[in-house]
């Protein structure tokens, strides 16, 4: 992650709110002027939305309700959402809840992946996935390497280089959700994305959320198919010189007899990451290694030196031209 922690910064206040502290002695009386009845309801009125209008059912914990808030207020205002009915996972660099949608959007839920404030986040050695990959901006566009303000800040991991990398880390999941599903994989629906979340279709009904693959086991008759689908995601990320990152049967869920790969924000960039390839096989090895268990027989070497010879191989000489050899990945 960044260095710096001036990210969690507005984040600071909300602790020391609810911390217990020594009484202070009170401070002087303050002279400031109270606002004619005009200004303050237009004051009023800039807090609509969240703190006004959105009552979710959701109770979040003590340090969550903020950070909940403000994350989730642009797909509020945009009329996307209308509640938050729970939490469906709890993870290390973030949480999803069930949201019930807006009429206008033609389905009953929706799930809202919501990022962690930094200081609550743990997602180590990020550097390997950023590798080569765009700044992306908040709409999804890379960002110019002429804009030379930017490239400072974050190279220097100034507070504001550390806000620009991180929403490009968010949009980096956004935009390969969005190819993916247009290109037909096994992936959610992606809706809409914003600062510090990403809302998408939810998998699951209105009991539960639908399981990942390391919660359940199954029959070879239907294990056979789903490792399949698996693959044929993996190989569509492939015809986008990508590769997943973290795939594991821990982000891949299983609903209604269909896989869902979920979690995409270190994507990697096949074209300038020196581990590609390895990083590529570990995705391949993990899944592989869930799905012996349930009685599929796979090499995970064959199929990864398969898929790379189809699409990664003339990725090779472009990477000996840019760097060293590749360190070995854990």
């Amino acid at each position: 992650m960044m260095a710096s922690d001036d990210l969690d910064e507005p984040y600071a206040q909300y602790s020391e709110q609810f911390e217990p502290r020594a009484p202070k002695r009170k401070a002087p009386r303050s002279h400031k002027r109270t606002p004619p009845r005009a200004e303050a309801v237009s004051e009023l009125a800039e807090t609509s939305g969240m703190e006004a209008g959105f009552v979710t059912t959701y109770v979040p914990a003590r340090y969550e309700e903020i950070w909940l808030r403000d994350s989730l207020r642009p797909f509020y205002d945009e009329h996307l959402i209308v509640d938050v009915l729970s939490q469906v996972k709890g993870g290390k660099e973030a949480s999803v809840y069930c949201c019930t949608a807006d009429p206008s959007t033609g389905t009953a839920r929706l799930a809202a992946k919501v990022y962690r404030p930094r200081m609550f986040r743990n997602l180590r050695n990020d550097a390997v996935y950023r590798e080569g990959r765009a700044i992306l901006t908040a709409e999804g566009r890379a960002a110019k390497k002429t804009d030379h303000r930017l490239m400072r800040a974050v190279g220097k991991k100034t507070a504001f280089g550390a806000q620009v990398s991180h929403t490009s880390w968010v949009m980096h999941e956004y935009t390969t959700m969005e190819r993916l599903y247009a290109a037909g994989a096994a992936v959610p629906k992606p809706y809409a994305a914003a600062e510090n979340g990403i809302l998408m279709e939810y998998i699951g009904d209105e009991q539960r959320a639908a399981p990942a693959l390391n919660e359940i086991s199954l029959p070879r008759r239907v294990a056979y198919p789903l490792f399949q689908e698996i693959l044929r995601t993996i190989e569509l990320l492939l015809q986008h010189a990508l590769a997943h990152g973290d795939l594991s049967a821990y982000n891949i869920l299983f609903w209604e007899g269909r896989a869902v790969l979920i979690d995409f924000p270190q994507v990697v960039a096949l074209s300038a990451n020196r581990q590609a390839k390895a990083i590529l096989q570990r995705d391949i090895t993990r899944v592989c290694e869930y799905f012996a268990r349930q009685g599929v027989r796979a090499n995970a070497s064959t199929i990864t030196n398969d898929m790379w010879a189809r699409y990664g191989a003339a990725i090779d000489d472009d990477l000996a031209a840019l760097f060293e050899p590749p360190a070995q990945i854990e």
